[in-house]
């Protein structure tokens, strides 16, 4: 596994008044959740990120106001065509 390293500065964690691990934690659900969020990542590969299980990221995004489901029009009409 790579490692991605982002520098932020001690002033930003002070600011939020986070423990250094719940800041990481949090940025990593932010990122994983806006990733998913844009159709990068599949919400699987999006759970890895934060080391949840899918069903639970899942839930979690759907908290957070982020579509779970991205239906077009078309696939609406088509979900609800026989009800």
């Amino acid at each position: 596994m790579h490692t991605l390293k982002i520098e932020v500065p001690e002033s930003v964690l002070l600011a939020t008044g986070q423990s250094r691990e719940e800041f990481i934690r949090e940025a990593k659900s932010l990122l994983a959740a806006k990733l998913f969020e844009m159709g990068c990542l599949s919400s699987g590969k999006a759970a890895e990120i934060c080391g949840m299980h899918r069903v639970d990221f899942i839930f979690a995004v759907g908290k957070m106001g982020i579509p779970v489901i991205q239906l077009d029009e078309e696939e609406l009409k088509r979900e609800f065509q026989d009800v």
